[in-house]
Order: structure tokens, then sequence, then C-alpha cells
């Protein structure tokens, strides 16, 4: 008789990849040298750089458009002393602007759409990683909204109901990119080499922030394919062409890769205990809820996106609005800011990569210090706000420092959730992430309840305010309860599955 063995589907999906952890698994055609100069985990970072850059592309590029797109007039402004005057020689037309009257209330439901989908979108993103691969999930998740960014102009004439669904469904297919770009994080880098290769690609964020409000800005301003219609074309377009290079190179796991060298896989392999293990998880759910570390990144992630969120869409408006800048001076300036941030991000990343190879810093130490000077210098420089009063020269230092300095924030805790369980990055990443990109929508919200009919100094600074005490706060509660120690939970056992054994006569 013949005996066989059917496997559920778990099992025989772990089985297969099980397979993969073993060097002698690899592609037959691996080379055993590759390129001295380039590697396998460059060729990553450099396409999860541009694939970022182009997902915040997508996302910021109605920040700077919607001044464009609206007609000056449709926000009532209050005409009194706490108001900046308009500079010699630049011309005040309150009719200027775009052909459309979007009252405050619908200008902050557009500016917030984006981040209802996203928020939706990012831990089922997460988990979707984990079972069917980060390359997938990535490469989907920069694609379909980057495609969905082209319909822009379209929806933009028919309807703004019809333009608030696109920006809801371009937020929920881009929402699973960032966790799982951190799950194939988990597995790729290890711990130690996380702050370099995590500055040099994360900056992709701030890059595309500058690229959206510069170029944005002056696309606006020209007659290219209709002036602000060129934005959501060319930012689209990019996107879509940046998938075909992501979907040719990229692998889920260094254990796939056919051209990777035997030196760095087996360098990666060398760490496995701290890297991602290529088997799917069970959730633990009541360890996560009553973890004090999990709780302390969810903190330091709500006051980090609140504040980010709150200048990447409201900075071009302040410009504008308060010291009267220029469509392409406003683009210009609402980049400055981001370029500061990506320096102070890479630089900062290097520096504390050079003191961990030296064993002066231990990760732990990394991840405190890193997010410790971003939160609370940028809180020190918002609160400087209040006495810039309407001189543009030193509103553009301090909102530079105040941006800029939350650059290190990328080397800290955002990286923790690999730090505590690398089995579940994804997950703890989509859970965090979550609440983070909530802020995005309800950052607009605030924002617009504070200004709306009342674009004055003082009434901005309660908005630079309240993020500040958010940093200061939560910030807090991170440098007091974060770690960088793998939790016991993170090593759950794999879901249960059937097994039968069929015997055949023969």
């Amino acid at each position: 008789m013949t005996t066989g063995i059917v496997l559920g589907a778990d099992m025989e999906k772990s089985a297969m990849q099980t397979s993969a952890l073993s060097p002698s698994h690899k592609p037959n055609n691996t080379s055993n040298t590759g390129m001295p100069w380039w590697d396998a985990r460059k060729t990553l970072v450099l396409l999860s750089f541009l694939g970022l850059t182009v997902a915040y592309m997508v996302r910021v590029c109605l920040s700077i458009t919607i001044v464009a797109i609206v007609k000056r007039n449709a926000t009532i402004d209050i005409s009194d002393n706490d108001t900046c005057p308009v500079p010699d020689g630049a011309i005040e037309d309150t009719e200027a602007g775009g052909d459309y009257e979007w009252d405050g209330q619908t200008q902050a439901i557009l500016l917030g759409a984006f981040f209802y989908g996203y928020t939706v979108s990012n831990f089922p993103g997460g988990r979707v990683a984990e079972y069917f691969g980060p390359r997938l999930t990535v490469g989907l998740g920069i694609l379909l909204p980057s495609f969905l960014t082209l319909l822009s102009p379209l929806c933009i004439y028919t309807s703004p109901v019809l333009f608030i669904v696109l920006r809801v469904l371009e937020g929920l297919t881009q929402g699973v990119t960032f966790p799982a770009m951190h799950f194939m994080m988990s597995a790729w880098i290890p711990p130690k080499d996380k702050a370099k290769y995590w500055s040099l690609q994360g900056s992709g964020m701030q890059i595309g922030t500058v690229v959206a409000m510069s170029v944005g800005g002056w696309l606006c301003s020209t007659t290219f394919l209709g002036g602000w219609p060129s934005v959501f074309y060319v930012f689209g377009g990019l996107g879509v062409i940046w998938a075909i290079p992501w979907f040719l190179l990229i692998h889920d796991l260094p254990e796939h890769h056919p051209r990777i060298s035997d030196a760095e896989l087996q360098y990666i392999l060398e760490h496995r205990h701290y890297v991602k293990r290529d088997k799917v998880v069970a959730i633990p759910w009541r360890h996560i809820a009553t973890s004090q570390p999990f709780w302390a990144i969810m903190a330091s992630s709500f006051c980090y996106n609140f504040s980010f969120y709150t200048l990447l869409t409201e900075l071009p408006t302040y410009f504008n609005k308060i010291l009267h800048f220029d469509m392409s001076t406003n683009g210009l300036s609402s980049a400055l800011p981001y370029i500061v941030q990506c320096l102070a991000a890479v630089s900062w990343g290097m520096f504390v990569d050079i003191l961990q190879k030296r064993n002066v810093l231990s990760v732990k130490t990394v991840r405190k210090l890193s997010t410790s000077l971003a939160l609370y210098s940028s809180a020190a420089c918002l609160i400087g706000m209040m006495w810039v009063n309407c001189d543009p020269i030193v509103a553009m230092v301090v909102m530079c420092l105040a941006v800029g300095l939350i650059g290190p924030i990328g080397s800290g805790s955002p990286l923790s959730e690999q730090d505590i369980a690398p089995n579940l990055a994804g997950t703890l990443k989509g859970l965090t992430n979550t609440l983070g990109s909530a802020t995005g929508f309800v950052a607009p919200a605030v924002t617009g309840a504070i200004t709306s009919g009342n674009q004055t100094v003082s009434a901005w600074n309660t908005v630079f305010v309240i993020s500040a005490v958010f940093n200061l706060i939560f910030g807090t509660i991170y440098v007091i309860f974060g770690t960088d120690k793998v939790q016991p939970w993170n090593d759950s056992k794999p879901k249960k599955v059937s097994v039968s054994v069929i015997t055949k006569k023969t």
C-alpha cells in the first residue's frame, strides 16, 4: 500500500518557506561574489527610497495644488492687528487662485480624505505582507495610488465629492506600504544597521515632500498641461514607472534573491535570531495589549505624526495666508524645511551608526536619544513660533528648525516595532501607523476648526503650541517605557494546522 500525507494550507506554506532558511536553498544561478561595491540590500534601499519619494509626492501634491485650485476669497479672513501686512510690491488680489469656491470645511475634508483610507488599510497591510510577501504589497501600495492620482483632475472637474472618494481610495491603497516595508526591512537589515539604512531609505519621505512642494508649486505657476493638473499627471506617472524596476529586481527574502552574494547572505543569516523568521506568526493580542513597550511606541507614533501632518498639510496655507507668499515662493518655502529634515535624518543616522559600530551607543540608547532629540527640539521651535510675529525670514528659519530637527526620529521610535517583535514587525507597524495615520485627518480638522474664517497670527500660534505640547508629553512616555529588547511573545507558535494521513490500497 501507499501512504500519502495531505497538509493544511498553512502547514504547506510553512514547509515551503522553511526550506528557504538554509543558504543551500538559494537559487542555482546565485552569484558567489556579486559586485564588491554594490549589494542586494543597496538595491532594496535605493528602490525603497525612490518608492517613498513617489508615495509622498502623491500624498502631498494636494497640499500645494489646493492653493492654486481654490479661489482666494473662498475663505474669509479677519482683517485686524492680528494679521500680517501684505509685503511691499506684492499684489493683493482677493480673487486670485483657482476657479473652485471650496470653503474651509471642504478644504479640510479634502486634505484629510487621503488619511481616512490610509488609516483603515495600515493594519491589514501589515498582515497581508506577512502572508503574501512585502514585495507584492509594497509594489501595489505605490503603483495603485499613483494610477489613481492620474484621475485627480477629472474628478476635480466633475465634483468635489468624487474627488474626496478618489483621495480616500488613494489612501486606502497606499496604507499598506509602510507596514510592508518595515516587515521587509526586518528580514533584510540586521538591528545595528537599521539606523543607517532607514535614514537613507526613509529620506524618501522628505525628498518626496520637497519635490511635491517645490516642483509642484512651479508646475502650478506654469501653463504646462493646464497648470495645476500637471502636478497630478507628472507625479502619478512617475509612480507607475517606478513599479517596473521594483517588480523586476526586488525579492521578499534574501534567501530568495538569485543574485545575492554568499558573503551578504551569510552576514544576514548570522543575525537570524534578531531578524524576521521565514514563517507567519499568530498574533498574540493579549500580550500586545498589555505590553508597555508597545504602548510607548504608540505614544511616540501619535505625537510625531500629529506634528508631522499638521505641518505637512497646512504649511503651504500658513505661508500663503499669513506670510502672503505667492505660488512659486510658497512652493519653495514649504519645501525648504523638509530639505533640512532630510539632511538632519541622514547625517544623524550615519553618525549614530558609527557610534554603534564602535560600541559607544547601544541600540536602546540610539532609539531613545534619537526620539527625544527630535521631539523635544521640534517642540521648542514650535513654541518659538509665538515670537516671530510677521517676520518672514525669522519665521522661515524657525520653521526650518521645527521641521528639520525632527529628522533624527527616523533612527528612533519608528524602528522599535522591529526591535521588540521582528516576527510581527508588519503587524505592529500596521497598528502603530493606524493611530499615527489617523492624525492625518485629525490634524487638518483641528487646524481648520481653529483657523477657518480666522486666518490670524494668534490662531496659527495655537496650532503650533498644540503640536508642541503633544511632542513633550507623549515623547516622554516613549523615553521612559521604550526598549529594544525582543519581547517573549515575538516567538509565538505558528497557527496550528490539521494533518491528515490517507492510506491507499494497491
